[in-house]
């Protein structure tokens, strides 16, 4: 690896992966393809469909993202969602006010009382099995561990799972989303503290599809909290999302 790969992650990021929205029906259709391949043929947490398309009732109100490779095959490797507040139904709950209606600490924020509008979940996470090399990840859709930073003699970065939560990061941005709500296993918050991320628990843990923690971020706190390391390439993410926009429906 060139000593500016090392240095510079967007560089690095664009040598490998891309990342676009999932506007146009062709490329929505690639995301749900991930999602039933994980979700349902891979792991089992939902039922096999014989469309192969993995779906649900907050998908209609959902912004989508993808990733691929950046050569020439541009093979699938991953995708997610942030699950907006329902047009004309403003008070119907996020995936994860449903799960963690019992162990939410309301003391600490009340999805509830926010402005439904500047509140939206991270949710459908996905990476194709290919790309989820360590033994462990192989039971899980999504996973950021120690290891994947390496050693100090062989530092790695997650490009994955880090560009994945970036996506979701820009589209909040975009959408004028300030609080982000997220279902994550225990050691996520200490993993993405390394990279200037700051995530919030605000609830007991529940069983959904493993342990999983309630835990918020704030949009704007993630932006300017980035280390220095990690800006570049969130600023390819960016440019990449908004070319993505401008690419699948004609318009900035």
């Amino acid at each position: 690896m060139a000593l500016f790969d090392q240095f510079n992650l967007g560089h690095g990021f664009r040598r490998y992966f891309s990342i676009s929205p999932a506007v146009s029906t062709p490329v929505r259709h690639q995301v749900f393809g991930i999602r039933h391949e994980v979700y349902c043929e891979e792991l089992g947490f939902e039922p096999v469909r014989p469309d192969r398309m993995e779906t649900d009732d907050y998908d209609s109100h959902s912004l989508h993202c993808l990733m691929r490779t950046s050569d020439e095959n541009a093979n699938l490797v991953g995708c997610n969602r942030i699950v907006l507040a329902r047009p004309g139904a403003p008070d119907y709950p996020l995936p994860f006010e449903r799960t963690c209606e019992a162990t939410l600490d309301r003391s600490v924020i009340d999805p509830a009382k926010l402005p439904r509008e500047s509140i939206a979940e991270v949710s459908r996470l996905a990476v194709r099995a290919h790309f989820r090399r360590r033994r462990g990840d192989q039971k899980t859709e999504l996973a950021i561990s120690r290891e994947d930073f390496g050693t100090k003699d062989q530092p790695r970065f997650p490009y994955i799972p880090v560009g994945l939560y970036l996506g979701a990061v820009y589209m909040a941005q975009r959408q004028g989303v300030e609080t982000l709500f997220v279902l994550t296993e225990p050691r996520l918050a200490a993993h993405f503290g390394k990279l200037g991320v700051r995530i919030h628990q605000i609830g007991g843990p529940v069983e959904h599809r493993g342990i999983r923690v309630p835990s918020m971020m704030d949009v704007q706190s993630i932006i300017k909290g980035l280390r220095w390391l990690v800006k570049p390439i969130w600023n390819t993410v960016c440019e990449e999302m908004e070319k993505g926009y401008v690419e699948q429906s004609g318009t900035p």
